[in-house]
């Protein structure tokens, strides 16, 4: 059995997640080079990669640099990389597997689809929800008739006040600037499955939303600039936070190997350690999307960092029932009208949830068995040309939302941009 060979840019939390399917698939896949500005992540790693030193390099520029080292070139480094890294890997003559976004700006988005196709090359976007078994047993429904003709799509991304704290306040996805809108940063996964569900494209789309609540006037009467010296009671102390996630996610976030001790030292100086209210952020908190697909299919998505709970719901609604469920709870079930719900038993179906609800692994399975040439249904994978159109929907919803709600006609939209 041939095994497929990855080389990693950037070994952040995407990376080294991609990286470890290594333990998972050792007879298929091989890491054999990584590359990333912080030595500790390069050191966290390598405990069970067991590279040389010449294989681990302290730059994406310094491992492009070198001749081709692997069959895959996985581009995890930060969104507004993406376009350069993944050109010059592309370049070397790697296949790529992409982190979404493919980039943070459109227009590279659409230079990188022509490129690979000039270019040949195999590029996978990392749309690892198509991957799970929860959402691959939904499309399976409704290719079967479960539900007859698909007519409305209600669905949610609740992201959770601490994650979106974490992610979007504090960490790397906080200034659209310096990475993407919201709705392409965190939702471009929810664009996709929306319009990969119901099998059409969106025609139109309207979008509203805004930062609302983490901002300097919503900042409670005599919080400190850091958490540590702060003495009022606060749902979003990083502290507090991040000491009991340990040794989980997201303190690994803050140091591959978390204890106590280095993350109080993380705290002290870096923007985790922030008061939420105190930051430069200026991505949304909130927003929802309005689309009408071909043959008149509906659909609204709605995400919002205002929740407890850390999951995406979905309902999908057909003319001769609905399918609804809770993708972290692993809950499933469908029901014909005037009929009794059926339950689907996702546990039968998957051993590991692990990783977006098992996504992860499966995505890089899929990749592992497409560059081998094994002979599989290929037709739900995230190519990109397949992913392109998600990034153009969301680019479309954003237009929308800074323009106040605005109709934006997806035709016109692409013309407009030259696609």
């Amino acid at each position: 059995m041939k095994k497929i060979t990855f080389a990693i840019l950037g070994m952040g939390n995407r990376g080294t997640a991609y990286a470890a399917k290594q333990l998972k698939y050792p007879d298929e896949m091989e890491v054999t080079a990584m590359a990333d500005i912080r030595r500790i992540r390069l050191d966290a790693a390598n405990k069970y990669l067991h590279l040389p030193a010449e294989k681990m390099f302290d730059s994406a520029e310094a491992l492009l640099e070198m001749p081709k080292l692997a069959d895959i070139m996985v581009i995890a480094t930060q969104d507004a990389q993406h376009r350069d890294h993944a050109m010059r890997a592309m370049e070397r003559g790697y296949d790529l597997l992409l982190e979404k976004p493919m980039s943070n700006k459109l227009d590279d988005c659409v230079e990188l689809v022509k490129a690979a196709k000039r270019m040949n090359r195999k590029v996978f976007i990392c749309h690892v929800l198509r991957y799970t078994v929860f959402y691959q047993q939904i499309k399976r429904l409704i290719a079967e008739g479960a539900i007859g003709k698909v007519e409305s799509i209600e669905a949610a991304e609740l992201v959770g006040a601490h994650h979106y704290a974490h992610s979007y306040v504090r960490g790397n996805w906080h200034n659209e600037a310096a990475s993407s809108p919201m709705i392409l940063a965190k939702s471009s996964h929810d664009m996709d499955i929306i319009a990969w569900l119901a099998g059409k494209s969106c025609e139109k789309v309207t979008s509203f939303g805004s930062l609302d609540y983490f901002r300097a006037e919503n900042c409670p009467n005599g919080a400190a600039e850091r958490c540590a010296q702060c003495s009022v009671d606060c749902p979003f102390n990083a502290d507090k936070y991040y000491m009991s996630r340990i040794p989980g996610w997201p303190a690994n976030i803050l140091h591959p190997e978390p204890t106590p001790e280095n993350i109080t030292e993380v705290l002290k100086t870096s923007d985790y350690g922030r008061c939420v209210y105190k930051m430069d952020n200026d991505v949304v908190d909130h927003q929802v999307v309005n689309m009408l697909l071909q043959d008149g299919v509906t659909a609204t998505f709605q995400m919002t960092g205002f929740s407890n709970r850390q999951t995406r719901t979905i309902r999908v609604m057909g003319t001769r029932g609905e399918i609804w469920g809770d993708f972290k709870a692993k809950e499933l079930y469908w029901q014909r009208f005037c009929e009794e719900p059926q339950k689907v038993d996702l546990d039968c179906l998957c051993d590991d949830f692990t990783g977006h609800g098992g996504g992860d692994a499966r995505l890089v399975y899929d990749v592992i068995r497409f560059m081998r040439g094994d002979k599989f249904d290929t037709t739900s994978m995230t190519t990109i040309d397949r992913s392109a159109d998600s990034h153009i929907l969301a680019f479309a919803a954003e237009k929308s939302r800074v323009l106040g709600g605005e109709l934006i006609e997806l035709e016109k939209f692409k013309k407009e941009c030259g696609i």
